[in-house]
């Protein structure tokens, strides 16, 4: 970013929003974006797994413009056809057990909206999340968020009857998944017999792969044990896939790699590839018996984003069956990596949402100075990276479901310079 710019951004804008860094990017294609000095840089930030057709895919601006020069706005007064249509053609991809959609805006915003009709339509007003969890930063949802204690810092009280319990940590917690999944049972386990009884509990909310808490898949044991439970008491399960969902772990949605399926699935980010719009999706007797006025909205469903969803769904068609392939190329470059590299401490992920771990040699300790330096040097080097994790420690690797085979290896040949030069400086 120009220094008259960040000047002119720091004069005007509240610094509670951080920014990675100070570039001021002009224009976007695929998986590229360039600076103001005509820079290029891939971006495997990929706007935190929004834009997972790539950057302005054709189509999708055809969709938005089309639909822009025709109505952007309605505020529920009238009905149109984009937003029917782009709940068609979500629900083409979701899950079996979603059978209608409720548009809203954001990812917090379909948090809060999920949550709200579980306890609405169950009757009941406990809802459980699991540790390391990240579900939004609103007043509501942070109650959900534990990844990382400062979102919730300064805001108490939350909202009551949440309870959070572990999510399995093998890596973090010096343990086998086995043993993870065993001693986040157990937890849960004591949970219901000391704190809330199952009949109680509206809802399980949880990520089947964990995003900002640091990028851990959920064992399938676990969700197996889950499902069992909402089987047994009458619990919803409602899936936040708002980071896993539209092909990132390379299918539709992280939950086609389960056994349990979503009653409440909770959608966004990537719906619309870059136009805000989020999305619950649910059985049609649980919408069914949240009567109407009970929830509401101005933007959600806007009609350009609607009509940009529907067209995303077509290019994201496109990518979704070669992401195995390309998952494989970069796992299989991580482990070689990992095994000359003593900086990584572990890979893990599913699909194209892969964490890298970031250690100090020999250890399982964190190190978040290592991804300070990896990100500000392939910066240098024309690679856009991000971090997660409660210590900022883990490389969220993201790239968009376009990429190619070649990008993908030059974004990694990108990271892996950097580790040798993180590592040449710290021995």
């Amino acid at each position: 970013m120009s220094s008259s710019l960040v000047e002119r951004h720091e004069r005007v804008y509240a610094p509670v929003i951080t920014w990675d860094s100070d570039l001021e990017i002009v224009a976007a294609e695929g998986a590229w974006v360039t600076d103001v000095e005509g820079e290029r840089y891939l971006d495997f930030a990929c706007g935190i797994s929004v834009v997972n057709a790539g950057h302005n895919h054709p189509a999708v601006v055809a969709a938005a413009k089309d639909q822009l020069d025709k109505l952007w706005h309605a505020g529920g007064a009238f009905r149109y056809g984009s937003l029917v249509t782009a709940a068609e053609k979500v629900l083409e991809v979701t899950p079996d057990t979603i059978e209608k959609i409720l548009f809203m805006n954001s990812g917090a915003e379909a948090v809060e909206a999920g949550t709200k009709m579980a306890r609405k339509v169950s009757g009941r007003q406990a809802i459980v999340a699991f540790r390391g969890a990240f579900h939004g930063r609103t007043m509501g949802s942070v109650t959900f968020t534990t990844s990382k204690a400062k979102y919730r810092q300064g805001y108490h009280p939350l909202l009551p009857s949440v309870f959070i319990t572990p999510f399995p940590h093998p890596f973090h917690w010096g343990m086998t998944e086995d043993e993870a999944t065993d001693h986040a049972l157990r937890e849960l386990d004591l949970m219901l017999m000391h704190e809330i009884t199952p009949g109680e509990i509206a809802a399980f909310l949880v990520e089947p792969v964990q995003g900002e808490g640091g990028y851990y898949p959920a064992p399938q044991r676990f969700m197996n044990r889950l499902g069992e439970l909402c089987r047994e008491h009458g619990i919803l399960m409602i899936y936040d896939e708002i980071q896993t969902g539209f092909g990132r772990t390379g299918t539709w949605f992280a939950s086609d790699h389960y056994d349990v399926k979503p009653d409440i699935l909770l959608m966004g980010k990537a719906i619309a590839n870059g136009l805000p719009l989020s999305a619950i999706g649910a059985r049609a007797e649980i919408f069914d018996a949240w009567e109407p006025g009970s929830h509401g909205t101005t933007f959600g469903g806007n009609p350009v984003a609607c009509a940009a969803a529907a067209a995303n769904m077509g290019a994201l068609a496109e990518f979704i069956p070669n992401t195995s392939k390309l998952s494989e190329l970069a796992f299989a470059r991580f482990e070689e990596m990992k095994k000359n590299h003593p900086t990584i401490g572990d890979v893990r992920g599913l699909g194209l949402m892969i964490g890298v771990e970031l250690v100090k040699p020999g250890t399982i300790e964190p190190d978040p100075e290592a991804f300070a330096f990896l990100s500000k040097h392939t910066r240098e080097n024309r690679l856009l990276i991000l971090a997660c994790g409660p210590y900022g420690n883990v490389i969220r690797f993201i790239p968009p479901l376009c990429v190619t085979e070649e990008d993908l290896n030059t974004g990694i040949d990108a990271l892996e310079a950097a580790i040798t030069a993180y590592e040449a400086i710290s021995n």
